[in-house]
């Protein structure tokens, strides 16, 4: 056996470790903008890994340095600020609550952080804190969500792969979830979305689905569950976040498979935009989305140190 031969499994396992590498489907079709570079100034990114978009389109980014950078829905540099802690790891969701604040997942501090959107720390609307298996404990939030009567669901994942839910003044409620693959159980919940009806929606990663939950009563009831592991259209490769349009459709970023993929909201493709790669219409290792008003996706590149917005 020659020399390449063997090194080749191991270069491809490698790659998979590392960013779950599929080949994807290259189509720059629908790019409109890129935007973005690497490094630690105002205006670029060290791997950025979550996005929120406000109402007037103006996108909130977390990279690896802890920095809360706010641009432009063309990408101009506006505000930044900084986490104070990060030293044991950075934050990987960020959504608004029903006021405007941002919502922000800490996740190595095992807890949900709430800020204004000038950058004011709101520290009596913390959850969490405190790492542990109980009501109220957290492993590695992922991401938190407020619904229409103000109540929060904050995800994790690690050995409990749940979701807990909390009223509006922090008052635990009750959970679902738990570690495994089957209906109802997580690996890795990666990102919510919540629709009109106060539906949870959870981009269940590592188990490459989409799980749909009621949980407006005293339990979370199972909707729907779509999606199987696979780089063809309709297939995913770790669903890293997810958005819904208001008008039918999802929109669903793969980590795995290097793409934005359109859907209906029963799991039919519709649309499918990028693959691995460095050109402008390629992605590497993208993490998160957000919509904006006029109906366009901005990705988050994360292993490309940038944002391309795209119309699909």
């Amino acid at each position: 056996m020659g020399l390449m031969t063997r090194v080749r499994p191991l270069i491809s396992t490698l790659l998979v470790l590392l960013c779950g590498c599929v080949p994807g489907l290259e189509s720059p079709g629908g790019l409109e903008a890129v935007w973005g570079e690497r490094g630690i100034s105002d205006g670029k990114f060290e791997k950025p890994r979550a996005v929120a978009i406000d109402a007037d389109d103006q996108l909130y980014i977390v990279d690896m340095t802890a920095r809360i950078q706010v641009f432009d829905r063309n990408g101009s540099f506006l505000r930044a600020w900084q986490i104070p802690e990060y030293y044991r790891g950075r934050p990987s969701g960020l959504s608004f609550n029903n006021a405007g604040d941002l919502l922000i997942a800490d996740t190595h501090y095992n807890r949900m952080l709430v800020y204004s959107a000038d950058g004011r720390k709101l520290d009596d609307q913390t959850i969490g804190g405190v790492e542990g298996h109980g009501p109220g404990e957290f492993g590695f939030v992922t991401d938190a969500v407020q619904d229409s009567h103000g109540n929060y669901y904050i995800a994790e994942y690690g050995q409990f792969d749940r979701i807990q839910k909390f009223t509006a003044s922090g008052e635990y409620l009750f959970e679902w979830g738990g570690h495994g693959d089957q209906p109802g159980q997580f690996v890795r919940p990666q990102n919510l979305a919540i629709d009109a009806e106060d539906h949870i929606w959870v981009a269940d990663a590592c188990n490459h689905r989409i799980q749909v939950f009621d949980a407006t009563g005293d339990h979370a009831v199972l909707v729907k569950m779509w999606g199987v592991h696979g780089e063809q259209p309709g297939e995913l490769s770790y669903p890293y976040d997810l958005v819904l349009d208001g008008q039918g459709h999802v929109y669903v970023i793969e980590f795995g498979n290097h793409r934005l993929q359109k859907f209906t909201l029963d799991g039919q493709s519709v649309g499918i935009w990028g693959g691995n790669g460095r050109e402008p219409g390629q992605l590497f290792c993208p993490w998160a989305l957000a919509l904006d008003s006029r109906g366009r996706v901005h990705v988050i590149d994360s292993n490309n140190h940038r944002v391309q917005r795209v119309g699909l």
